[in-house]
């Protein structure tokens, strides 16, 4: 897992309860994505609308309980975004 995958799982983690959820994704990235996009925590091409946002915590909920742990999101965005 890479400290990059873990910072920004710790940014869209609005609640900080270490779990996202759909709406947590979308929201954080729609607020804080070009900021953290700005600092080189996330590829520009990386942000995206909604629909994005939603297709990435799909991608990540691998056991499809509506909840995205730091493992499963880490899996998803290490391979995604070319971090190891």
């Amino acid at each position: 897992m890479s400290e990059k995958a873990r910072k920004l799982f710790e940014a869209l983690d609005l609640d900080h309860n270490g779990m996202l959820t759909r709406d947590e994704v979308i929201i954080a990235l729609r607020t804080k994505g070009p900021t953290l996009a700005a600092a080189g925590d996330l590829p520009f091409w990386g942000l995206g609308d909604a629909d994005d946002s939603s297709a990435l915590f799909d991608a990540a909920d691998l056991n499809g309980d509506d909840v995205v742990t730091l493992e499963e999101f880490a899996a998803v965005v290490d391979r995604r975004f070319g971090w190891h």
